[in-house]
């Protein structure tokens, strides 16, 4: 909802795609310094009560959209609540829970349990693209104000952070770990041939998010919002459409790694996936430029459970929660960063200048990940396995 909302909200108080960009960029450093956090001390703080606290912060940035307008307000709030514009959960606690499911399943089930994992939070996402149309029904069918209609949305980005925070307090005791156990960071853990390929992996993941930076769903629905004048009422059901596609090509994803294999999967759909997303502009009418982007994302989310069982596979299993937190960390970092350069290369050089670069930088990782790791079969992917 928020990743639909946030550019079009911030248009309607008078701030600019600039300066949107920047908020944006802000709510993603703070996501990058919360997994940063949260790698160091979760283990160790208890990670039950860490999930709580993520949730609280994310009640902090929802008070804040609820009744803040002032630029230098938003912008503190966006960093310590972690507002996120991407329009995606890429935040600390995705990647505590990539940590968690991995210890709960056995390595033929990895992939399948990652991909249920992102199938029910893309089916969340279709939701929340869907709820993103409430401020247009409450002022165009309830006489609502512009301004009463967003506080409504923003107050239920509030309730559903709460709701997040109670829900988490629910999870098992068996989530925690020793004290001793707990040094996510520790590079003593880490074998020293390991270490080369987690980095490397760490780098080249940032690459793609860095291109991500570029494509977030603010910046997005707000070319969509400029580019053919439409709004909520119509980019809602948009994304709820391009969720529901995400949700659908993970199980596909899991099925497709299983015959051609985890890193051949990740490669062979990303990239046509970049050529459908540098085809919108292109796009003569906004029926056109819808399904470009729906068969874009019917393909892009195919490499997130494939990508995450691989970096889990490859390493050993006590290396696991290193790779999982240090790749979630660089992605975090490398979304942070882009989309302030986004925001004003849209004022600056072309509206959709962002949707060339953000695909660009993609199709370069793709060959620079297939090049580097083709050779590196996960265990279920070796000779004889």
């Amino acid at each position: 909802m928020t990743g639909v909302l946030l550019a079009i909200y911030l248009n309607s108080i008078g701030w600019d795609v600039r300066r949107t960009g920047l908020l944006v960029s802000v709510g993603l450093a703070g996501s990058a310094c919360g997994t940063l956090v949260t790698s160091l001390g979760a283990d160790r703080f208890g990670r039950r009560r860490t999930l709580i606290l993520l949730g609280l912060l994310n009640v902090l940035g929802g008070l804040s959209l609820l009744w803040a307008q002032s630029a230098g307000i938003l912008l503190v709030a966006a960093f310590f609540g972690m507002i996120n514009g991407l329009g995606r959960d890429r935040g600390p606690a995705y990647a505590l829970d990539q940590a968690l499911l991995a210890e709960t399943v056995s390595s033929d089930r990895r992939t399948f349990a990652l991909a249920w994992y992102n199938l029910i939070l893309d089916a969340a996402l279709a939701l929340g693209s869907l709820l993103a149309g409430v401020p247009f029904l409450l002022r165009h069918h309830w006489g609502w104000q512009p301004g009463a209609s967003y506080q409504a949305a923003w107050g239920l980005y509030t309730a559903l952070s709460l709701l997040s925070a109670g829900t988490y307090a629910l999870v098992s005791s068996r989530v925690e770990v020793s004290s001793a156990a707990g040094n996510a960071w520790g590079l003593r853990g880490v074998a020293p041939d390991s270490r080369p390929r987690i980095f490397k992996l760490a780098m080249l993941t940032g690459m793609d998010s860095l291109g991500g930076g570029f494509l977030t769903s603010a910046l997005v629905s707000f070319w969509f919002f400029r580019r053919f004048g439409i709004g909520e009422e119509l980019l809602g059901p948009l994304y709820a459409g391009a969720r529901v596609a995400n949700a659908i090509s993970h199980l596909v994803a899991a099925w497709l790694a299983r015959r051609i294999g985890l890193l051949n999967t990740m490669v062979f759909t990303h990239i046509p996936s970049s050529l459908f997303l540098m085809s919108v502009p292109f796009a003569p009418t906004f029926g056109w430029a819808v399904v470009f982007f729906l068969l874009r994302e019917g393909l892009v989310e195919m490499d997130v459970p494939t990508r995450q069982s691989y970096i889990l596979a490859v390493v050993r299993p006590v290396e696991r929660t290193f790779a999982s937190r240090i790749t979630t960390l660089t992605r975090n970092i490398a979304y942070a960063t882009a989309p302030a350069v986004a925001g004003a290369a849209m004022r600056s050089v072309a509206l959709a200048s962002p949707l060339f670069i953000g695909g660009g930088i993609k199709i370069l990782y793709d060959l620079l990940l297939y090049t580097s790791f083709r050779r590196v079969k996960p265990p279920e992917e070796s000779p004889g396995a």
